[in-house]
Parts: structure tokens; C-alpha cells; sequence
């Protein structure tokens, strides 16, 4: 299935495991994939591409930087052509709470989630512009809608379903669509140290959820799939909650307040 033959993909945070799903997806579907990531285990990734005859390049950069940005950007377009898709995925916290949050802390993951996504979005967007269209979707978080700890991170995310907005409006007249996936609990080895703590954590999560399962990387790297694809070419500034339910609401509290199973 070659549906994106032609397309050159930059996905940020490549290396993790989100990352490696949707380079995975993209590839599958004849994308030429852009690999950027603050590790340098980025280079693995493009190399199992190249076994597979994907046409990969990988850079290593900060996306709080955003003349690192411009430099991958451009070695990309070097080598690859111009990004035709953009996939702001990276993204983490360092802190649970507010209480153990510094403000050092709060800038590096306001940076790090939302100030980076509008470095990346910022290098590609000439590129799209002069192309006549292009596609963003921004890998955002259920934390961007609900208060569920980890409040820089959720601010940032919350900044990125706005910054989707904006991007949607004002660069839909040159057929740039902007959309953003919002996924719940996703398992992937940012849960590590948690599990650590308490290794049957992602089971209990699990009775939160009305799927009564939480998400696969692959779930949300088929999401972007489709947002970037022409299959949603009349869809833009979206926020598209992959959660298995979340969103929906409290299940938890709706089976105690109405002391019934369902």
C-alpha cells in the first residue's frame, strides 16, 4: 500500500514509542521519512528503514532550539526534498505535580512540548506554502482537555490543541490542513519508571477506560495516519481524542453513582 509515495514525512520524536509506530505506519505506505529526535538512537531507526528500501534520513536535534530545527529542516529537504508532512510528536514531563514542579521545570516542558511543536511547524511551513499544501498533525494528549496531573506537560499540550487552531485557520487558504491527535494512556516505555513504582499500573488504568484496554503506539500512529491523509482532506482543526474512551467521561465514578455494572 503506497498511498503516500511522493510524500516526505519529518515525524519529531522518532526515536520513542509513539515515534517508532508512526515511522513504521508512514513508511509502510511509501513515505519518505525525515527521523528527527533529541537522541541519537534516531540512527537505528532510519537504518532498519533503509534494510527495508524505505528512503529515511535522521537528524539530531533539540526542538527547543529553534536554529537546530532550521538546520535539520534543511538537511532533510537536502537530502529527502520538502516536507510535505509534519508530525509533532515529541513530547514529555518531568514533573507529576504542581507542587514538585520549578519553574525551571515548567519552561524545559513548555519548550519541550508546545514551544518546539511551533519551531517545527514554523521551518516547514515556506516549504508547504510554496507547494500549495501540506499536512500537520500534532500529537497533543487527553491532558490537554482535562486536568490528569503532570500540569506542564498538560499546559503545553492544551497550548498545542490551540496552536492546531490557528494553524488550521490561518494557513487553510493555501491547503495546509492542521489537526491534532489527543491520545489517553499509551503503552510505551515512558511508563517504565512508573511501573517500577508499581508494576500492575497499566491494568488499573485499564478499568478507567470504557474500551477496558488503554492504546497501542499503533493506534495513534494510524490516527495521524488518516488526519494526514487525503482520506481527511476536508478535515482541519480537529482535536481527535484516541483513548479508548476517556473522554467520554468518569466510568469509575458513573458505576458508583448509579451502583450498577456497566
Amino acid at each position: 500500500m503506497n498511498d503516500m509515495a511522493g510524500q516526505v514525512v519529518m515525524i519529531t520524536g522518532a526515536a520513542g514509542g509513539i515515534g517508532t509506530a508512526l515511522v513504521e505506519q508512514f513508511g509502510a505506505r511509501g513515505a519518505a521519512i525525515a527521523a528527527l529526535d533529541i537522541k541519537d538512537t534516531v540512527n537505528a531507526v532510519t537504518r532498519k528503514l533503509a534494510r527495508d528500501g524505505i528512503g529515511a534520513v535522521a537528524a539530531v536535534a533539540d526542538i527547543a532550539n529553534a536554529e537546530q530545527v532550521a538546520r535539520a529542516v534543511g538537511e532533510f529537504r537536502s537530502a529527502l526534498g520538502p516536507i510535505s508532512i509534519l508530525i509533532n510528536n515529541a513530547g514529555f514531563s518531568q514533573s507529576a505535580t504542581v507542587e514538585r514542579t520549578t519553574p525551571a521545570i515548567w519552561q524545559h516542558d513548555i519548550d519541550g512540548n508546545l514551544n518546539g511543536a511551533f519551531n517545527c511547524a514554523h521551518a516547514v511551513l515556506p516549504d508547504m506554502k510554496a507547494a500549495g499544501g501540506g499536512s500537520i498533525v500534532n500529537i497533543s494528549s487527553v491532558n490537554g482537555l482535562a486536568a490528569l496531573g503532570d500540569p506542564a506537560y498538560s499546559a503545553a499540550k492544551a497550548g498545542m490543541i490551540s496552536l492546531t487552531r490557528s494553524l488550521a485557520q490561518e494557513y487553510g487558504r493555501f491547503g495546509i490542513r492542521t489537526n491534532a491527535v489527543c491520545p489517553g494512556t499509551v503503552r510505551t516505555p515512558i511508563w517504565d519508571e512508573r511501573k517500577a513504582r508499581n508494576p500492575a499500573v497499566l491494568e488499573e488504568l485499564e478499568s478507567w477506560y470504557p474500551l477496558g484496554r488503554i492504546a497501542e503506539p499503533s493506534d495513534i500512529a494510524k490516527a495521524a495516519l488518516f488526519l494526514a491523509s487525503d482520506d481527511a482532506a476536508a478535515i482541519t482543526g480537529v482535536a481527535l481524542p484516541v483513548d479508548c474512551g476517556l473522554s467520554t467521561g468518569n466510568l469509575v465514578m458513573t458505576r458508583s453513582l448509579i451502583q450498577e455494572e456497566i
